[in-house]
């Protein structure tokens, strides 16, 4: 009786820790949002006599609302190690916990065998940063695990790594007290026990946005009988390389002109622009077929428009996909291979956001949830479309959007 009390007082005291975690981590999100705010009216005010603040200083000046989690050990385990959204905010959170002193490691679980450009890549950043970057399985994985004051498992697939190693298997229970399970998708096919047998056991959930921790709620429910952990919604931020380079004006002049001048876009070109990984889902056969569209409608129309271009940012250059080369033949099918433009997959999109003159963000499906590259749009000022409808409605409302453009430049001249 007195082992049960004290293994419950132990698992209450992890869930207490765990939320002073997501409270500073919210916290650590407000204060740079607050900062950042006042450097906005800081620099509207100064812009006036001439002067500007050097950025990013008193950021420096504020003590880190995660300077608890020093000397503490945090396990963070992701599903891949790529340039999609999931792996890089976790990559984010490894460099914020390492600047407060916490010993971070990594553990990848779809990791390639033969090690790519990409994952050398990022696994040499994190290791350049003081990250431990391990194997999936192993003695010293499990060792870690069973030592870690926080196991972090990124993306809803994350918890199937406990499956992979007998050692690890056999832990389980000594481990899901101190996990932190970072949930970002909503399709259909992540709601398995397969996946998420072990969610109702955990410490707790941190999800992106309150209508998917409802959708989960709701769906873990009805769907698989099983009841949510306590749940923290935790918006996502930007990280402050990207915000500097948004508030800084000459920046974003020269980064616009290099990036311009490389895609043979001119200054006085209209660039719509989508930025994710290229994949069925993500919408980007959609966004062409409207651009193409929307091509011809100015050309019927006779409409004054600056020359219009598109950019697909998210491409894979070494290996096109199925889809990809589908993409790719409807623009040299359709004659528009001067007018759009495939870049590869890349960890910084700040120089596109600054090239660009309209963000396309699609989200056709459920599962395509409101996606980080939308606020980051929003940092640099751009409009943003953002969409949840069938191919003739987005092509209505984008056919709006250039009679306004139109409109626009007959005013002005």
């Amino acid at each position: 009786m007195a082992k049960q009390q004290h293994s419950a007082g132990w698992v209450a005291s992890q869930k207490r820790w765990l939320l002073a975690f997501l409270v500073m981590l919210s916290v650590s999100t407000l204060i740079a949002f607050f900062i950042r705010a006042a450097f906005d009216s800081c620099d509207r005010n100064l812009d006036v006599v001439g002067k500007r603040v050097p950025l990013g200083s008193p950021i420096g000046t504020s003590p880190s609302p995660l300077r608890f989690m020093k000397s503490k050990l945090v396990l963070l385990v992701s599903h891949e190690l790529s340039l999609s959204g999931g792996p890089l905010l976790l990559m984010e959170l490894a460099f914020l916990l390492r600047s407060v002193g916490t010993e971070v490691c990594w553990v990848t679980i779809q990791r390639p065998v033969h090690t790519d450009e990409v994952t050398y890549s990022l696994e040499n950043k994190m290791l350049d940063r003081g990250v431990q970057v391990l194997s999936e399985k192993g003695q010293e994985a499990t060792n870690i695990a069973l030592k870690a004051d926080l196991i972090v498992l990124n993306t809803a697939v994350a918890g199937k790594w406990m499956e992979l190693d007998a050692t690890l298997k056999e832990n389980v229970p000594h481990l899901l007290p101190k996990v932190l399970w970072w949930i970002h998708e909503m399709r259909g096919h992540y709601f398995k026990l397969d996946y998420v047998k072990h969610l109702p056991a955990v410490a707790g959930s941190m999800i992106d946005s309150h209508v998917t921790a409802e959708y989960w709620k709701n769906r873990t429910r009805e769907r698989l009988g099983i009841k949510m952990p306590e749940t923290f919604v935790v918006h996502l931020g930007n990280s402050k390389e990207l915000m500097e380079v948004a508030e800084d004006t000459v920046a974003k002049r020269v980064l616009r002109e290099h990036v311009r001048e490389s895609l043979g876009v001119r200054s006085e070109d209209l660039l719509f622009a989508i930025i994710n990984s290229v994949s069925r889902g993500k919408g980007q056969d959609l966004f062409l077929r409207s651009f193409y569209e929307s091509l011809r409608l100015v050309q019927e129309k006779k409409l004054q428009l600056p020359k219009m271009h598109a950019v697909v940012v998210g491409s894979d250059m070494t290996s096109h996909t199925k889809f990809e080369s589908e993409l790719r033949n409807f623009v040299k099918m359709k004659k528009i291979q001067d007018r759009v433009h495939f870049v590869n997959k890349t960890l910084t999109v700040a120089p596109y956001l600054a090239a660009i003159d309209v963000l396309v963000q699609n989200s056709q499906a459920r599962g395509e949830c409101f996606g980080r590259i939308t606020i980051e749009a929003m940092a640099f000022q751009l409009p943003v479309l953002v969409m949840n409808l069938p191919f003739d409605i987005c092509l209505v409302i984008l056919q709006v959007i250039l009679f306004c453009i139109a409109a626009a430049n007959l005013v002005l001249k």
